[in-house]
């Protein structure tokens, strides 16, 4: 019997068809095999194609055979992702801000590949990316993908910051200077990325939103800061740090309403240690970057949290009361 036309491709063919067309409940037969196979111009007969079939074993495919009527049908079991797993990868990707809504969609669709046809119809029922707040800036992936290279590279970076202006315009920040910056990680806190790394200039250790770095490059100098970035964890970092808003790191004790305590651990994390002040309330004290954020998140929690100490903080408190008391023309108050 002839061999068949075009068998250097049957192989390919023959994979595309079952990773496409088959899952743990969509089958086919050797007839439609043979019948699909046509319609790329791949002839063979049956029993080459039950041996193409296991030595998909070799590039990684699994298929099982099962009796149907007369005959068998198959499909393809085990694949590199199951369909929830999927699921949770799309969930990630719609939900990331700095991920646009262009990106968004072609990353979706690449992960359709991953499964059969009629699973992916069950990851499409789940993209409504249009319309949610996501960043704007298309050279995001590249910018990552620099920083990534500088720190494998050891060699710092150097990029422009810009911000967004009352007319929705992205302009330049210190008038257009560049930042000389000593690249040391990537952060993910608020749904958005952030560098962090080493200013040489002030000694200290910042981070920038990803998405708002433009014409970024790497530079011929070694990177900086490493002593800083020794015992630093990045994310006990993120954790200190509201909003990735810097300022003072210090030790504060706040008093917390027990119906507060998921609040706190989410927040801080399981390891905290909350002790018992009385049958409705506890006391903590972590270690954050004091800022007027921080300082929002207690105003957030309403009359459930109070921040004990230290004094310096407690003042700081005091004095936002009274200048958001002016701002609202409610400086009568300010005795009280």
């Amino acid at each position: 019997m002839p061999k068949g036309t075009n068998q250097k491709f049957k192989l390919y063919r023959l994979a595309q068809i079952m990773l496409e067309r088959t899952d743990e409940e969509h089958y086919i037969t050797m007839p439609e095999i043979l019948e699909a196979l046509g319609k790329y111009d791949v002839t063979a007969d049956r029993k080459s194609v039950y041996a193409d079939l296991r030595d998909l074993e070799v590039l990684g495919i699994e298929v099982e055979g099962e009796p149907s009527g007369k005959g068998f049908h198959y499909h393809v079991v085990n694949r590199p992702f199951e369909l929830p797993e999927l699921k949770l990868l799309v969930d990630a990707i719609q939900s990331s801000k700095f991920i646009t809504e262009k990106k968004s969609n072609i990353l979706i669709r690449k992960l359709e590949k991953l499964v059969s046809k009629y699973e992916a119809m069950k990851l499409q029922r789940q993209v409504y990316v249009a319309g949610r707040i996501k960043t704007m800036n298309e050279s995001i992936y590249y910018t990552v993908d620099a920083i990534h290279n500088a720190i494998s590279e050891n060699r710092k970076i150097r990029f422009q910051y810009y911000q967004w202006n009352v007319r929705k315009e992205m302009e330049p920040r210190h008038g257009g200077a560049y930042y000389d910056i000593s690249p040391w990680g990537l952060s993910w806190s608020n749904e958005n990325y952030y560098l962090i790394g080493y200013d040489s200039d002030t000694g200290r250790i910042k981070h920038y939103r990803v998405d708002k770095m433009l014409h970024i490059r790497m530079t011929d100098e070694p990177r900086e800061g490493k002593e800083h970035f020794k015992t630093l964890d990045m994310a006990d970092y993120t954790k200190k740090s509201f909003s990735m808003f810097g300022g003072e790191e210090q030790a504060v004790r706040l008093l917390m309403d027990n119906s507060l305590a998921g609040v706190v651990i989410d927040r801080f994390g399981k390891d905290v240690m909350m002790i018992p002040e009385d049958e409705g309330h506890f006391t903590v004290s972590v270690e954050v970057h004091v800022s007027r954020q921080f300082l929002g998140w207690i105003f957030s929690l309403g009359g459930g949290a109070r921040l004990l100490g230290p004094e310096s903080v407690v003042e700081q408190m005091r004095q936002e009361v009274r200048r958001m008391a002016r701002q609202y023309g409610l400086s009568e108050y300010e005795g009280e």
